[in-house]
């Protein structure tokens, strides 16, 4: 059976088959360790009162007697010294009773067949109609000596409280295996479901979701479906998004360089003119060549098996280097850059952490105002490392910070300046990646400050 459902019915049977097994097991060895004693000496104190009454009694109908004890529901086998026989009551299966044992019995001694009959494993002897599994009790009547041998009647053993159990046990059987097939087709329906849109899923149909209003837990597996399918919609939307970025951010320095390139195969142009499509045809290439670099570490970011390279350098010798790469940069647009580092081991990935800062300054420097201020300060606690980047440039509204670190998002809607829109959000990777965090804040007009605080490892 391959379907669940089919799986389930047949445990169902196999654990109702076992546990009726079981049960009948451990009846059997109870029947055996506890009830057949008790069977015994209930059955012998009868005995003993019928043939009590029978010496109490020397003038009775001794056969009238035992006929009437037969008839409300005893199996009755006597013998006399002389060795007549007769039963009375129901008949014997088996009549399997030794000489040996009625000798001893008109001897005067009790036989305890029911106590001592053989022990069975699929069959309890208090249902075993056989002679040997009786008991055993003298008597004397008229001067003359009787063994009695008697057991209940097996066919007055079961009343109608007996069938009534009997129904009770069927009925109940049988309504709780369809209260079972019940409960699983409950249980199962949902798990179909989910199998029906996991397939959908996997057809990138992202448009799913499941009806399931529940609150054990099928109804938690199905919330966490629908939270996953949201977030894949989320990432495919995502995806699309990146691909269209990355082809109209390849696209257009392709176009302007084919086109400049055609322009240089003109014999009509400048050397001037030549110069400067070249120049453009340079700055274009080495944006394509910056966009590819980002692209291949964002690659490298997003992939799970990639391990930081944790060792210990000194953090402020790295953001001074950073700084020196850019004096010419900061001389050209003649703004100022102030720095105040307090000397700090770190421990982390030191060619990542490089990416952050030439990031962050770069972006300072990049939408500064002429004659404007950079400060740069590092400072440390017992448990943090805290970096505040400051600069004076044409600052963001409040969507454009909601926004900042999203692939390819440029708050320049003009695009005059050269970017590609990856890099904050190459920061913002690497810094999660050392379990850190970025916030900015930033004012229209009056400049941006990026605060970094990264735990001490």
């Amino acid at each position: 059976m391959k379907s669940l459902y089919g799986k389930f019915l047949l445990m169902t049977m196999l654990i109702m088959v076992f546990s009726s097994v079981a049960g009948f097991l451990v009846a059997n060895t109870y029947y055996h360790r506890v009830m057949k004693e008790r069977n015994d000496t209930k059955n012998v104190q009868i005995a003993g009162t019928i043939v009590g009454h029978i010496e109490k009694s020397p003038k009775m109908d001794l056969t009238n007697y035992l006929e009437t004890v037969g008839d409300i529901g005893y199996q009755l086998y006597v013998v006399d010294e002389a060795g007549g026989e007769t039963f009375y009551g129901g008949q014997y299966r088996l009549k399997n009773l030794d000489s040996s044992v009625v000798q001893s019995v008109l001897g005067g001694e009790v036989y305890h067949g029911m106590r001592e009959f053989p022990r069975e494993t699929f069959m309890t002897g208090f249902f075993a109609n056989e002679l040997s599994n009786t008991i055993g009790v003298p008597f004397t009547f008229e001067n003359k000596k009787y063994a009695m041998f008697i057991r209940p009647d097996i066919k007055h053993l079961f009343s109608e409280v007996h069938t009534i159990l009997a129904w009770l046990i069927v009925v109940t059987a049988i309504l709780s295996l369809f209260a079972m097939l019940l409960v699983a087709k409950m249980l199962i329906v949902p798990i179909t479901q989910l199998t029906a849109a996991t397939r959908r899923i996997a057809n990138e149909n992202y448009d799913t979701q499941l009806g399931i209003d529940r609150r054990d837990e099928i109804g938690q597996l199905a919330a966490s479906f629908n939270k996953m399918v949201g977030q894949l919609q989320e990432n495919d939307k995502m995806r699309k998004e990146f691909i269209s970025n990355v082809s109209h951010d390849f696209q257009s320095p392709l176009q302007n360089i084919k086109g400049y390139a055609g322009l240089l195969k003109s014999a009509d142009i400048t050397v001037q003119e030549r110069a400067n499509y070249a120049g453009i045809i340079e700055s274009e290439t080495n944006r394509l060549s910056k966009l590819t670099r980002q692209l291949l570490l964002l690659t490298s970011l997003d992939q799970s098996s990639r391990l930081v390279t944790f060792k210990e350098y000194r953090l402020d010798e790295q953001i001074k280097a950073t700084a020196n790469k850019y004096r010419w940069w900061l001389e050209e647009e003649n703004i100022n850059l102030s720095m105040i580092v307090e000397p700090i081991m770190y421990m982390g990935d030191e060619s990542l952490m490089e990416n952050v800062w030439v990031n962050l300054l770069s972006n300072a420097i990049k939408y500064n105002k002429l004659d404007g201020e950079i400060s740069i300060e590092l400072a440390q606690t017992d448990s943090t490392v805290e970096v505040v980047i400051r600069d004076t440039g044409i600052g963001l509204n409040e969507e454009g910070e909601g926004k900042l670190f999203e692939r390819f998002y440029r708050a320049d809607a003009s695009r005059t300046k050269e970017g590609t829109g990856l890099g904050l959000s190459i920061v913002k990777q690497i810094v999660e990646l050392h379990n850190g965090e970025i916030t900015v804040h930033s004012t229209p007009g009056h400049g941006t400050a990026f605060t970094i605080r990264l735990p001490k490892l």
